[in-house]
Protein backbone atom coordinates (compact mmCIF):
# COMPACT_ATOMS: atom_id res chain seq x y z
CA UNK A 1 0.00 0.00 0.00
CA UNK A 2 1.26 3.49 -0.90
CA UNK A 3 0.10 6.61 0.90
CA UNK A 4 0.66 10.35 0.45
CA UNK A 5 1.04 11.61 4.01
CA UNK A 6 2.23 15.20 3.57
CA UNK A 7 0.75 18.61 4.07
CA UNK A 8 1.00 21.30 1.39
CA UNK A 9 4.47 22.51 2.39
CA UNK A 10 7.32 21.52 0.05
CA UNK A 11 9.20 18.75 1.83
CA UNK A 12 12.72 17.37 1.46
CA UNK A 13 13.85 14.05 2.89
CA UNK A 14 17.50 13.25 3.40
CA UNK A 15 18.70 10.08 1.67
CA UNK A 16 19.55 8.25 4.93
CA UNK A 17 18.39 8.20 8.59
CA UNK A 18 15.23 10.21 7.93
CA UNK A 19 13.17 7.82 10.10
CA UNK A 20 12.94 7.75 13.89
CA UNK A 21 14.47 4.61 15.46
CA UNK A 22 10.98 3.25 16.22
CA UNK A 23 9.87 3.75 12.57
CA UNK A 24 6.95 5.93 13.71
CA UNK A 25 8.14 9.34 12.51
CA UNK A 26 9.83 10.94 9.52
CA UNK A 27 12.08 14.00 9.84
CA UNK A 28 12.45 16.43 6.95
CA UNK A 29 13.15 20.05 6.07
CA UNK A 30 11.19 22.62 4.12
CA UNK A 31 12.58 24.00 0.84
CA UNK A 32 10.89 26.05 -1.83
CA UNK A 33 11.44 24.01 -4.99
CA UNK A 34 11.79 20.61 -6.59
CA UNK A 35 15.59 20.81 -6.78
CA UNK A 36 17.22 19.59 -3.56
CA UNK A 37 20.32 21.68 -4.28
CA UNK A 38 18.34 24.86 -3.53
CA UNK A 39 18.99 25.48 0.16
CA UNK A 40 16.45 28.02 1.38
CA UNK A 41 14.46 26.24 4.10
CA UNK A 42 14.05 27.54 7.62
CA UNK A 43 12.20 24.68 9.38
CA UNK A 44 12.88 21.13 10.54
CA UNK A 45 9.68 19.14 10.96
CA UNK A 46 8.51 15.77 12.27
CA UNK A 47 5.72 13.76 10.67
CA UNK A 48 3.81 10.95 12.35
CA UNK A 49 3.51 8.35 9.62
CA UNK A 50 0.30 6.68 10.79
CA UNK A 51 -1.76 9.81 11.50
CA UNK A 52 -0.16 12.28 9.09
CA UNK A 53 0.17 14.86 11.85
CA UNK A 54 3.24 17.04 11.68
CA UNK A 55 5.11 19.29 14.08
CA UNK A 56 7.74 21.98 13.65
CA UNK A 57 10.77 21.05 15.75
CA UNK A 58 13.14 23.87 14.86
CA UNK A 59 12.98 27.16 12.98
CA UNK A 60 16.12 29.10 12.08
CA UNK A 61 16.28 32.83 12.67
CA UNK A 62 18.19 35.97 11.74
CA UNK A 63 18.44 35.19 8.04
CA UNK A 64 19.85 31.66 8.45
CA UNK A 65 18.60 28.60 6.58
CA UNK A 66 18.61 25.00 7.76
CA UNK A 67 18.06 21.55 6.28
CA UNK A 68 19.36 18.06 5.40
CA UNK A 69 18.27 16.58 8.71
CA UNK A 70 19.20 13.07 9.86
CA UNK A 71 18.29 11.16 13.01
CA UNK A 72 20.39 9.08 15.36
CA UNK A 73 19.64 5.36 14.95
CA UNK A 74 19.29 4.94 18.73
CA UNK A 75 17.29 8.00 19.88
CA UNK A 76 15.36 10.95 18.49
CA UNK A 77 18.44 13.16 18.39
CA UNK A 78 18.77 15.10 15.15
CA UNK A 79 21.61 16.80 13.31
CA UNK A 80 21.27 19.12 10.32
CA UNK A 81 23.00 21.82 8.30
CA UNK A 82 22.72 25.35 9.65
CA UNK A 83 23.69 28.40 7.62
CA UNK A 84 25.14 31.62 9.08
CA UNK A 85 22.92 34.00 11.00
CA UNK A 86 23.00 37.64 9.92
CA UNK A 87 24.53 36.77 6.53
CA UNK A 88 26.26 39.62 4.70
CA UNK A 89 28.24 40.15 1.50
CA UNK A 90 31.37 38.65 3.08
CA UNK A 91 29.83 35.72 4.92
CA UNK A 92 26.69 34.12 3.53
CA UNK A 93 25.56 30.55 2.94
CA UNK A 94 28.07 28.58 0.85
CA UNK A 95 30.03 25.34 0.93
CA UNK A 96 32.56 27.08 3.19
CA UNK A 97 30.06 28.83 5.49
CA UNK A 98 27.82 26.27 7.22
CA UNK A 99 27.94 24.02 10.26
CA UNK A 100 26.13 21.17 11.97
CA UNK A 101 23.39 21.78 14.52
CA UNK A 102 22.29 19.07 16.97
CA UNK A 103 18.70 19.06 18.20
CA UNK A 104 18.26 16.96 21.35
CA UNK A 105 15.05 15.12 22.29
CA UNK A 106 14.37 17.77 24.95
CA UNK A 107 14.34 20.50 22.28
CA UNK A 108 17.72 22.00 23.23
CA UNK A 109 20.25 22.72 20.47
CA UNK A 110 24.02 22.77 20.31
CA UNK A 111 26.47 23.56 17.52
CA UNK A 112 28.32 20.43 16.41
CA UNK A 113 31.57 21.73 14.90
CA UNK A 114 33.62 24.65 16.13
CA UNK A 115 34.79 27.27 13.63
CA UNK A 116 38.12 29.08 13.94
CA UNK A 117 39.00 31.02 10.78
CA UNK A 118 41.98 33.10 11.92
CA UNK A 119 45.17 32.10 13.79
CA UNK A 120 45.91 30.74 16.27
CA UNK A 121 44.14 27.64 14.97
CA UNK A 122 42.90 25.04 17.42
CA UNK A 123 42.82 21.23 17.09
CA UNK A 124 39.24 19.99 16.93
CA UNK A 125 37.97 23.16 15.26
CA UNK A 126 37.35 23.60 11.53
CA UNK A 127 38.01 26.63 9.32
CA UNK A 128 35.07 26.18 6.94
CA UNK A 129 31.76 24.49 6.31
CA UNK A 130 30.40 21.02 7.09
CA UNK A 131 27.57 19.27 5.25
CA UNK A 132 25.36 16.11 5.29
CA UNK A 133 25.92 15.07 8.90
CA UNK A 134 25.18 11.40 9.64
CA UNK A 135 25.33 9.50 12.94
CA UNK A 136 27.31 6.27 13.18
CA UNK A 137 25.44 3.03 13.84
CA UNK A 138 25.77 3.41 17.61
CA UNK A 139 24.69 7.06 17.47
CA UNK A 140 27.97 8.29 18.98
CA UNK A 141 30.02 9.77 16.12
CA UNK A 142 28.96 11.99 13.23
CA UNK A 143 30.43 12.07 9.72
CA UNK A 144 30.28 15.03 7.35
CA UNK A 145 31.78 16.52 4.21
CA UNK A 146 33.87 19.67 4.42
CA UNK A 147 35.09 22.70 2.46
CA UNK A 148 37.69 25.16 3.74
CA UNK A 149 37.06 28.92 3.91
CA UNK A 150 40.71 30.00 4.11
CA UNK A 151 41.86 27.89 1.19
CA UNK A 152 38.86 29.00 -0.85
CA UNK A 153 40.02 32.60 -0.46
CA UNK A 154 43.54 31.64 -1.55
CA UNK A 155 42.15 29.81 -4.58
CA UNK A 156 40.56 33.06 -5.74
CA UNK A 157 43.72 35.13 -5.16
CA UNK A 158 46.07 35.12 -8.16
CA UNK A 159 48.91 36.38 -5.96
CA UNK A 160 48.43 33.77 -3.24
CA UNK A 161 51.44 31.73 -2.06
CA UNK A 162 51.59 27.98 -2.78
CA UNK A 163 48.80 26.34 -0.84
CA UNK A 164 46.45 23.37 -0.60
CA UNK A 165 43.39 23.78 -2.78
CA UNK A 166 39.92 23.95 -1.25
CA UNK A 167 38.87 20.39 -2.11
CA UNK A 168 35.87 18.54 -0.73
CA UNK A 169 36.96 16.20 2.09
CA UNK A 170 35.41 13.86 4.66
CA UNK A 171 35.39 14.57 8.39
CA UNK A 172 34.27 12.99 11.65
CA UNK A 173 33.04 14.67 14.83
CA UNK A 174 33.43 12.78 18.11
CA UNK A 175 32.16 13.71 21.61
CA UNK A 176 35.70 13.65 22.97
CA UNK A 177 35.51 17.15 24.41
CA UNK A 178 33.86 20.49 23.62
CA UNK A 179 36.01 22.88 21.60
CA UNK A 180 36.21 26.49 22.79
CA UNK A 181 37.76 28.92 20.32
CA UNK A 182 39.01 32.47 20.65
CA UNK A 183 36.82 35.37 19.60
CA UNK A 184 39.25 37.22 17.34
CA UNK A 185 36.88 36.85 14.37
CA UNK A 186 33.12 37.56 14.37
CA UNK A 187 32.38 34.21 12.67
CA UNK A 188 34.32 32.06 15.14
CA UNK A 189 32.12 29.86 17.31
CA UNK A 190 32.47 26.95 19.76
CA UNK A 191 31.50 23.36 19.05
CA UNK A 192 30.21 20.57 21.28
CA UNK A 193 32.20 17.87 19.41
CA UNK A 194 35.86 17.48 18.46
CA UNK A 195 36.01 17.61 14.64
CA UNK A 196 38.77 16.39 12.33
CA UNK A 197 39.23 15.53 8.67
CA UNK A 198 39.85 11.85 7.94
CA UNK A 199 40.28 11.77 4.15
CA UNK A 200 43.45 12.73 2.31
CA UNK A 201 43.42 14.66 -0.98
CA UNK A 202 46.24 16.19 -3.02
CA UNK A 203 46.32 19.16 -5.37
CA UNK A 204 47.51 17.24 -8.41
CA UNK A 205 46.99 13.45 -8.19
CA UNK A 206 49.53 11.39 -10.08
CA UNK A 207 47.80 9.80 -13.11
CA UNK A 208 47.29 6.09 -12.55
CA UNK A 209 47.83 6.35 -8.76
CA UNK A 210 45.46 6.00 -5.79
CA UNK A 211 45.80 9.72 -5.00
CA UNK A 212 42.54 11.67 -5.10
CA UNK A 213 41.65 15.30 -5.59
CA UNK A 214 38.17 15.09 -4.02
CA UNK A 215 36.55 12.95 -1.29
CA UNK A 216 32.77 13.07 -1.08
CA UNK A 217 29.45 11.25 -0.48
CA UNK A 218 30.51 9.31 2.61
CA UNK A 219 28.67 6.47 4.35
CA UNK A 220 29.27 4.52 7.56
CA UNK A 221 30.27 0.90 6.96
CA UNK A 222 27.96 -1.47 8.84
CA UNK A 223 25.93 -0.85 11.95
CA UNK A 224 28.93 -2.14 13.89
CA UNK A 225 31.72 -1.93 11.31
CA UNK A 226 32.98 -4.88 9.29
CA UNK A 227 35.02 -8.07 9.60
CA UNK A 228 38.60 -7.85 8.31
CA UNK A 229 40.34 -10.75 6.51
CA UNK A 230 42.05 -11.83 9.74
CA UNK A 231 38.66 -12.24 11.46
CA UNK A 232 38.96 -9.15 13.66
CA UNK A 233 36.35 -6.40 13.59
CA UNK A 234 36.97 -2.84 12.45
CA UNK A 235 34.38 -1.05 14.56
CA UNK A 236 34.12 2.13 12.54
CA UNK A 237 34.93 2.96 8.93
CA UNK A 238 33.60 5.24 6.22
CA UNK A 239 33.13 4.42 2.55
CA UNK A 240 33.18 7.35 0.14
CA UNK A 241 33.69 8.43 -3.45
CA UNK A 242 37.12 9.64 -4.54
CA UNK A 243 38.20 11.22 -7.82
CA UNK A 244 41.37 9.69 -9.24
CA UNK A 245 43.14 10.61 -12.47
CA UNK A 246 43.44 7.90 -15.10
CA UNK A 247 46.52 7.37 -17.24
CA UNK A 248 44.83 9.43 -19.98
CA UNK A 249 44.22 12.28 -17.48
CA UNK A 250 40.51 11.43 -17.30
CA UNK A 251 38.76 12.02 -13.96
CA UNK A 252 37.38 8.71 -12.69
CA UNK A 253 35.34 8.31 -9.51
CA UNK A 254 36.17 5.20 -7.50
CA UNK A 255 35.10 3.73 -4.15
CA UNK A 256 37.40 4.35 -1.18
CA UNK A 257 37.29 3.46 2.49
CA UNK A 258 38.90 5.02 5.53
CA UNK A 259 39.43 2.92 8.66
CA UNK A 260 39.02 4.87 11.89
CA UNK A 261 40.56 4.34 15.33
CA UNK A 262 38.42 2.66 17.96
CA UNK A 263 39.08 5.22 20.70
CA UNK A 264 37.99 8.87 20.53
CA UNK A 265 41.16 10.15 22.17
CA UNK A 266 43.17 8.95 19.16
CA UNK A 267 41.49 11.67 17.08
CA UNK A 268 43.42 14.29 19.07
CA UNK A 269 46.84 12.89 18.02
CA UNK A 270 48.37 14.62 15.00
CA UNK A 271 49.75 12.60 12.12
CA UNK A 272 52.13 13.97 9.49
CA UNK A 273 50.64 17.48 9.58
CA UNK A 274 48.68 19.60 12.07
CA UNK A 275 45.11 18.50 12.79
CA UNK A 276 44.05 22.13 12.70
CA UNK A 277 45.87 23.02 9.47
CA UNK A 278 47.90 26.14 8.76
CA UNK A 279 47.39 29.31 6.75
CA UNK A 280 48.24 27.37 3.58
CA UNK A 281 47.43 23.76 4.54
CA UNK A 282 44.06 22.15 5.12
CA UNK A 283 43.42 20.32 8.40
CA UNK A 284 45.12 16.91 8.32
CA UNK A 285 43.90 13.47 9.42
CA UNK A 286 44.90 12.17 12.86
CA UNK A 287 47.65 9.62 13.34
CA UNK A 288 46.74 6.08 12.33
CA UNK A 289 43.99 6.92 9.84
CA UNK A 290 44.20 4.51 6.89
CA UNK A 291 42.65 5.40 3.52
CA UNK A 292 42.31 2.63 0.92
CA UNK A 293 41.03 2.39 -2.62
CA UNK A 294 38.49 -0.41 -3.12
CA UNK A 295 37.59 -0.27 -6.84
CA UNK A 296 39.95 -0.25 -9.81
CA UNK A 297 37.84 0.29 -12.91
CA UNK A 298 39.95 2.64 -15.00
CA UNK A 299 40.29 -0.03 -17.72
CA UNK A 300 36.60 -0.99 -17.79
CA UNK A 301 34.43 -0.13 -20.77
CA UNK A 302 32.56 2.38 -18.61
CA UNK A 303 35.01 3.20 -15.83
CA UNK A 304 34.14 4.57 -12.44
CA UNK A 305 31.01 5.33 -10.45
CA UNK A 306 28.20 6.46 -12.73
CA UNK A 307 24.60 7.65 -12.70
CA UNK A 308 22.69 10.13 -10.57
CA UNK A 309 24.13 11.67 -7.44
CA UNK A 310 24.15 9.01 -4.75
CA UNK A 311 26.02 7.85 -1.68
CA UNK A 312 27.65 4.42 -1.42
CA UNK A 313 25.64 2.45 1.13
CA UNK A 314 26.86 -0.40 3.29
CA UNK A 315 24.76 -3.43 4.12
CA UNK A 316 23.86 -3.48 7.84
CA UNK A 317 26.40 -6.24 8.57
CA UNK A 318 29.15 -4.27 6.82
CA UNK A 319 29.99 -7.04 4.35
CA UNK A 320 28.96 -5.15 1.20
CA UNK A 321 29.16 -1.57 -0.03
CA UNK A 322 26.64 -0.73 -2.76
CA UNK A 323 27.13 1.92 -5.43
CA UNK A 324 26.09 2.73 -9.02
CA UNK A 325 28.12 1.86 -12.09
CA UNK A 326 27.35 1.02 -15.73
CA UNK A 327 27.38 -2.54 -17.00
CA UNK A 328 28.92 -3.47 -20.35
CA UNK A 329 25.68 -2.47 -22.09
CA UNK A 330 25.91 1.03 -20.61
CA UNK A 331 23.01 0.58 -18.16
CA UNK A 332 23.45 2.05 -14.67
CA UNK A 333 23.17 -0.84 -12.21
CA UNK A 334 23.71 -1.35 -8.51
CA UNK A 335 27.04 -3.01 -7.77
CA UNK A 336 28.58 -4.09 -4.47
CA UNK A 337 32.09 -4.58 -3.18
CA UNK A 338 33.55 -5.89 0.07
CA UNK A 339 35.15 -3.34 2.43
CA UNK A 340 38.22 -5.56 2.13
CA UNK A 341 38.38 -4.99 -1.63
CA UNK A 342 38.19 -7.48 -4.46
CA UNK A 343 36.15 -7.51 -7.66
CA UNK A 344 32.88 -5.55 -7.79
CA UNK A 345 29.75 -7.71 -7.94
CA UNK A 346 26.77 -6.69 -10.10
CA UNK A 347 23.63 -6.66 -7.93
CA UNK A 348 20.92 -5.60 -10.42
CA UNK A 349 20.55 -6.68 -14.05
CA UNK A 350 17.73 -4.49 -15.35
CA UNK A 351 17.25 -2.94 -18.78
CA UNK A 352 16.76 0.53 -17.30
CA UNK A 353 19.11 2.82 -15.35
CA UNK A 354 18.87 3.04 -11.58
CA UNK A 355 17.86 6.69 -11.18
CA UNK A 356 18.01 7.49 -7.46
CA UNK A 357 19.86 7.22 -4.21
CA UNK A 358 19.01 3.92 -2.50
CA UNK A 359 18.94 2.10 0.83
CA UNK A 360 19.18 -1.43 2.23
CA UNK A 361 16.48 -3.42 3.94
CA UNK A 362 17.51 -3.90 7.60
CA UNK A 363 18.08 -7.63 6.94
CA UNK A 364 20.60 -6.79 4.21
CA UNK A 365 18.86 -8.89 1.54
CA UNK A 366 17.25 -6.17 -0.59
CA UNK A 367 17.93 -2.66 -1.86
CA UNK A 368 15.17 -0.17 -2.66
CA UNK A 369 15.60 2.40 -5.42
CA UNK A 370 13.94 4.14 -8.38
CA UNK A 371 14.04 2.58 -11.85
CA UNK A 372 11.89 3.17 -14.94
CA UNK A 373 9.69 5.75 -13.14
CA UNK A 374 8.86 3.33 -10.32
CA UNK A 375 10.06 2.58 -6.81
CA UNK A 376 11.55 -0.90 -7.04
CA UNK A 377 13.09 -3.41 -4.67
CA UNK A 378 15.97 -5.60 -5.80
CA UNK A 379 17.54 -8.72 -4.41
CA UNK A 380 20.54 -10.34 -6.07
CA UNK A 381 18.20 -12.38 -8.28
CA UNK A 382 15.18 -10.21 -9.13
CA UNK A 383 13.73 -6.70 -9.21
CA UNK A 384 10.08 -6.03 -8.31
CA UNK A 385 8.11 -2.82 -8.88
CA UNK A 386 6.52 -1.44 -5.73
CA UNK A 387 4.73 1.46 -7.44
CA UNK A 388 3.16 1.58 -10.91
CA UNK A 389 5.19 3.04 -13.73
CA UNK A 390 4.36 6.73 -14.24
CA UNK A 391 5.37 9.45 -16.64
CA UNK A 392 8.51 11.46 -16.06
CA UNK A 393 6.75 14.46 -14.51
CA UNK A 394 5.14 12.27 -11.82
CA UNK A 395 8.07 9.90 -11.26
CA UNK A 396 9.58 9.32 -7.81
CA UNK A 397 12.34 11.86 -7.23
CA UNK A 398 15.98 10.74 -7.10
CA UNK A 399 16.90 12.28 -3.77
CA UNK A 400 15.71 9.75 -1.21
CA UNK A 401 14.24 6.22 -1.15
CA UNK A 402 14.69 5.10 2.45
CA UNK A 403 13.73 1.93 4.31
CA UNK A 404 12.41 2.35 7.85
CA UNK A 405 14.55 0.81 10.62
CA UNK A 406 12.04 -2.04 11.13
CA UNK A 407 11.77 -2.72 7.40
CA UNK A 408 8.01 -2.10 7.32
CA UNK A 409 8.01 1.11 5.31
CA UNK A 410 9.80 2.95 2.49
CA UNK A 411 9.72 6.75 2.29
CA UNK A 412 10.22 8.58 -0.99
CA UNK A 413 9.30 11.84 -2.74
CA UNK A 414 7.24 12.93 -5.73
CA UNK A 415 6.80 16.47 -7.08
CA UNK A 416 3.08 17.18 -7.23
CA UNK A 417 1.02 20.40 -7.10
CA UNK A 418 4.18 22.52 -7.16
CA UNK A 419 5.69 20.84 -4.09
CA UNK A 420 7.80 17.84 -3.16
CA UNK A 421 5.49 15.49 -1.29
CA UNK A 422 6.37 12.55 0.95
CA UNK A 423 4.96 9.12 0.19
CA UNK A 424 5.30 5.93 2.22
CA UNK A 425 5.01 2.38 0.95
CA UNK A 426 3.92 -0.12 3.58
CA UNK A 427 5.70 -3.45 3.13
Amino acid sequence: MKRDITQCSPNQLTNINCWSPDSQFLFYDIRSGKDASVFDGTRIEKLHVESGKFETLYESKNGACCGVVTCSPVENRLVFIHGPEYPDAHWNYSFQHRYGMILRPDGQTEILDACNVVPPFLPGALRGGSHVHVFSGDGQWISFTYNDHLLHLLDKNQNAPPHDFDQRNIGVAVPFCPVRVNRNHPRNHDGSYFSVLVSQTVNHPQPGSDEIRKAFEDSWVGVDGYIKPDGSRRKKALAFLGDVIGNNNQIITEIFIVDLPDQMEHFAVSGNAPLEGTLTQRPAPPQGIVQRRLTYTTDWRFPGVQGVRHWPRSSPDGSKIAFLMRDDAGVVQIWTISPNGGCPHQWTHGNHDITSAFSWNPDGKNIVHVMDYSVCISSETETIRLTPKTNESDAPLPYAVVFSPDGSGIAFLRHQNHANRIFVINI
